[in-house]
């Protein structure tokens, strides 16, 4: 699929021959993320030169591989390494560092949404604050890819979460939802910002992490509630408002603003260091610790309709581009 513009279309192209640290790909299953949506739109960390293959995650199976390639062979699952790769196309060429192989044995809506929001949340989860088991943790957007990753991997690491979600005509069935998957608590926008919430903290203890993909009024709220010295970490920002931090939070309660974006983290760190991350994720997926979000598959000829599905609101399934 080549992107023109903002307008992606289907298009029939050559397979480049492969060479000797090529690997042939047969793409089995990609997702559409919001940032694969920003990237078309050009307003994203990352842009490719255009004409453009869209998709940034995926899972592909081994077709064949050239004769310096050593980590993969034929059969062999592959994620791509990094962002930019192109993935909703049904198959391609890449080079062998540009791939990663991982376990044939997991569930393929696993494989194909692995590489992106499950590795943000389990980062996010690590990497800003030392939490223990029965410490809390808040977060907005808790119905997205990566707000149910973060509810499984906390669960599965002893942390007790405070799912925020905006309200809606099912929420009782949302709620159900996301408890299943390990959420202690749901509430939506409107209970956070009630005088009430005074009383929910006698009988839990104040976050010291929060983790905000929305922006605007929702993250004042997470911070209202953030303990002192806690950090909100900024991944997204659907609200398409600015983070507003009041002056007395910063003085009196010394909380921390930061930011998190995972090709930063991978450029911060070795391929050694994103594979091991990706393995510590399948352990938690064979546990049965890690499922991938609710998904809809849809036809890549259809790809037109799973664009559309995924910029609807209150949408609670991921489009999955199966080829």
């Amino acid at each position: 699929m080549r992107t023109t513009e903002i307008h992606p279309r289907l298009k029939n192209v050559d397979l480049a021959a492969v060479g000797r640290s090529d690997v042939h790909v047969k793409m089995l299953a990609a997702p559409v993320n919001p940032s694969d949506i920003n990237m078309i739109q050009g307003n994203y960390g990352l842009l490719p030169k255009l004409p453009a293959v869209g998709g940034n995650e995926g899972v592909g199976q081994v077709i064949a591989v050239g004769s310096s390639v050593t980590r993969m062979k034929p059969g062999d699952w592959v994620i791509p390494a990094n962002a930019g790769l192109g993935t909703w196309q049904t198959e391609a060429v890449f080079s062998e560092e540009s791939l990663i192989e991982i376990p044939s044995d997991i569930p393929l809506q696993s494989a194909a949404t692995l590489g992106v929001n499950p590795c943000t949340a389990y980062r996010m989860l690590m990497d800003f604050e030392q939490l223990r088991p029965g410490d809390s943790v808040i977060q907005n957007a808790s119905n997205s890819g990566v707000g149910q990753a973060v509810i499984q991997i906390a669960a599965a690491l002893g942390l007790r979460t405070i799912n925020v979600v905006r309200d809606r005509p099912d929420i009782q069935r949302l709620s159900d939802r996301l408890k299943n998957l390990g959420a202690e608590h749901v509430v939506t926008e409107e209970e956070l910002r009630k005088p009430e919430m005074k009383n929910f903290w006698k009988n839990m203890p104040q976050p010291q992490l929060a983790l905000n993909c929305v922006g605007g009024k929702s993250s004042t709220e997470l911070l209202r509630h953030l303990a002192p010295r806690g950090t909100m970490v900024t991944y997204g920002g659907m609200a398409k408002q600015p983070v507003t931090a009041s002056v007395s939070l910063l003085i009196f309660k010394d909380i921390k603003l930061r930011g998190f974006w995972l090709s930063q983290w991978k450029k911060d760190h070795s391929p050694d260091h994103f594979k091991e991350l990706i393995l510590t994720l399948c352990d938690l997926i064979h546990q049965g610790r890690l499922m991938a979000p609710a998904c809809s598959e849809v036809p890549l000829q259809d790809y037109q309709h799973a664009l559309e599905a995924s910029v609807k609101p209150f949408v609670s399934s991921k489009q999955i581009l199966i080829m």
